[in-house]
């Protein structure tokens, strides 16, 4: 296994748990587990509102929520069920809300509610809009907690994990695969790689990247100061642009206590580049040089400035938030955390909008896993787990 995220390492999980005398090792690059995109998100439990019916991330979402919160509860990791508000604020955003009603409908969301003005205010007193979807079992969870916990099963059920080991090239030896690390060569008959920021360059050591690159997007959060963080008592999320793959800024409260508001969208210049001074000259230089990103930035490039002046502007970031919280003020704001974004992006410039797979020779490459690939890890794990006890034969 490539890679020690929480895809990575549900899909060992679920491998030991169909065959425990399976000899498994996971080999991270960092010094730590999870410390990408497992560690730099929200923490939403998505409910699955938004994905088209029969879509890997419709079924896998449904299937690996249930998953995970049944493992958070044999391990009293704690989450919340906080629900969620998805807010049309004009009359041309309500086509696009009934539009996400019919899909989360057909995806058997539990307990969606559409609602009006009187009853979204009793739902969140400080929040406007025209019309809205509540979906009140969306919530929030530590996903990085629950990816160590993964971990922690790996390593009970025999699993090897070996962190600070860079995957630097990929041979084949008759029938046997050849991991080359910074650590020391693997010998395996089969390969899984869950790389998350890195997906398209580990799959290009074997061949099997395709016509895909990863365009890397980083987001970036505000805090809500104390005073106001009362102001929001579940998530409140805008109506989607069916034309861009966010889901534009919107309100999420933390186990914590705290409420980050956010995030916004702009191409990050180093694939691990979460502030805005990060810089990898190798990174900025592949995605521009990328004829799909070339033609992905032509046809959104208004969107694009847009993001791009709400991140350097608190102010007009704020007037994003006020649409769905008019009592937000511009100092109610404070500087928080940040991600990035591994977005899959075809040469033709249109975005891989469901998870993908693509398989090579006793070889399994997960290229494209964004958001809701955490509350999924489980049931990704359990697809790709299976997948490769069929295609392998492993025994």
């Amino acid at each position: 296994m490539i890679g020690g995220g929480i895809v990575g390492l549900a899909t060992a999980l679920q491998l030991l748990r169909r065959r425990p005398d399976l000899r498994l090792a996971v080999v991270e690059k960092e010094s730590a587990l999870a410390t990408h995109q497992t560690g730099h998100n929200s923490g939403v439990l998505h409910a699955g509102l938004y994905y088209a019916a029969g879509s890997l991330k419709a079924r896998l979402c449904r299937e690996g929520k249930a998953a995970l919160e049944r493992f958070a509860d044999e391990r009293g990791i704690p989450y919340r069920r906080c629900g969620k508000l998805v807010v049309a604020v004009d009359e041309e955003e309500i086509p696009r809300l009934d539009a996400i009603r019919e899909r989360a409908r057909a995806n058997g969301v539990e307990g969606l509610e559409e609602v009006g003005p009187e009853r979204l205010r009793e739902i969140e007193p400080a929040a406007a809009g025209r019309k809205a979807l509540w979906s009140p079992s969306s919530g929030i969870i530590d996903f990085r907690r629950i990816a160590l916990a993964f971990a922690d099963e790996v390593v009970r059920g025999g699993g090897v994990l070996r962190t600070e080991s860079r995957v630097v090239a990929l041979e084949t030896r008759g029938s046997e695969r050849i991991v080359r690390t910074t650590t020391g060569d693997l010998t395996c008959r089969a390969l899984i790689s869950c790389a998350g920021l890195h997906a398209d360059r580990v799959a290009a050591l074997t061949g099997s990247r395709g016509d895909l690159r990863i365009v890397p997007f980083r987001g970036d959060y505000y805090r809500l100061r104390p005073a106001a963080r009362g102001l929001v008592r579940g998530l409140i999320y805008p109506v989607p642009d069916p034309r861009f793959p966010f889901l534009g800024v919107h309100f999420t409260p933390a186990l914590t206590g705290d409420v980050l508001a956010g995030p916004n969208a702009v191409l990050a210049f180093a694939r691990e580049g979460y502030r805005r001074t990060d810089v990898s000259l190798r990174d900025l230089a592949g995605t521009l040089a990328f004829p799909g990103f070339r033609r992905l930035a032509a046809r959104h490039w208004r969107t694009g400035l847009a993001e791009l002046a709400r991140d350097w502007s608190r102010t007009w970031f704020a007037d994003g938030l006020r649409r769905y919280i008019p009592a937000i003020a511009d100092s109610d704001l404070v500087s928080g955390p940040s991600g990035v974004r591994a977005q899959a992006v075809r040469r033709d410039g249109t975005l891989v909008d469901d998870f993908a797979i693509v398989e090579g020779p006793r070889l399994l490459h997960i290229v494209n896993a964004p958001s809701p690939a955490a509350t999924a890890s489980l049931a990704i794990g359990r697809e790709l787990a299976e997948l490769a006890i069929a295609r392998f034969e492993l025994s």
